[in-house]
């Protein structure tokens, strides 16, 4: 039943993910987490934000389940997408579906009440998201500023969005928040440069920082050639996984919008992982051990 009956549905202005995705090349531990994905609409249930940055096709909450049903993921984390700006609805019904098994990302703008915060956290948001793309970008340093206190009782984290022209500015700052900080798609820094960009290795020293938690995903947003299976960024993920495991997590990104160059293929994704990171152990650390702490799921 269409809730929103005079909203028109919009066309969309990104591509869909891959109806048929490559199977997983192992079984994954118990309680594995998808650390990083979206929920789009349905648009006749859900409207999009009518200053969206873009409009993706609809994203259910079912289609997500199956993709993970085909990889072998129980637990995942949804990241609000700038297409919903700070409505909710559409993440926090996913939440109330998931039965326990999903968190979630918010976005809030800096007038966010304790009423709603404590809400959003009885139902399973653990965090506030921002956006430092310059295509993407929502709020900014001043409300991030404003909004890390108020949610730190909570023991909610900022998740940041960055890419090569912000990271270097934000990181000192991020570093002095009174709250833990997530580093969506190792920072998109520039693969072509290698681990020996200087933005690079500001990541990897983010080892010595407690509250730094960095993304292992978004292998086709760090690529410079935009070619599956995105084999350039290869070495940055093997670079992070030797210098950090206890603080990086794992996540598909689907259903990958704005993507410029191949549509990503999530069990491929997941396979390169699988692969980059041979010891069972430390994939237990990553997929189940690591979002477990950060994303405080019951066992």
């Amino acid at each position: 039943m269409r809730i929103h009956d005079s909203y028109t549905i919009p066309m969309p202005d990104c591509a869909p993910p891959l109806a048929q995705i490559t199977p997983a090349s192992q079984a994954l531990p118990a309680q594995a987490c998808d650390s990083h994905f979206h929920i789009f609409g349905p648009a006749d249930v859900f409207p999009y934000a009518a200053d969206r940055p873009y409009t993706p096709p609809d994203a259910s909450f079912e289609q997500m389940r199956h993709m993970h049903q085909q990889l072998g993921f129980s637990r995942g984390v949804i990241i609000q997408p700038g297409c919903h700006g700070y409505d909710m609805s559409a993440t926090l019904d996913a939440l109330d579906k998931g039965a326990g098994q999903y968190r979630a990302i918010a976005l809030v703008p800096p007038t966010v009440g304790e009423r709603e915060l404590a809400d959003m956290d009885s139902r399973g948001v653990r965090g506030v998201r921002y956006n430092f793309v310059a295509h993407l970008a929502n709020g900014g340093w001043d409300e991030l500023a404003q909004v890390a206190p108020r949610i730190a009782p909570l023991g909610w984290h900022v998740c940041i969005h960055s890419d090569q022209a912000s990271l270097m500015d934000l990181l000192p700052r991020l570093k002095r928040l009174p709250v833990p900080f997530v580093i969506d798609h190792m920072g998109r820094v520039a693969a072509s440069q290698g681990v020996a960009n200087d933005a690079f290795q500001a990541l990897l020293a983010l080892r010595d920082h407690p509250n730094a938690w960095i993304k292992i995903s978004g292998l086709d947003r760090v690529s410079s050639h935009g070619k599956r299976p995105f084999a350039d960024a290869e070495p940055l993920v093997t670079a992070l996984l030797e210098a950090m495991p206890e603080r990086l997590l794992w996540g598909t990104d689907w259903p990958h919008p704005n993507v410029a160059g191949d549509m990503p293929d999530d069990g491929e994704l997941l396979n390169t992982f699988l692969r980059l990171c041979p010891d069972r152990a430390v994939q237990h650390q990553i997929l189940v051990d690591n979002p477990h702490t950060l994303y405080r799921f019951g066992r």
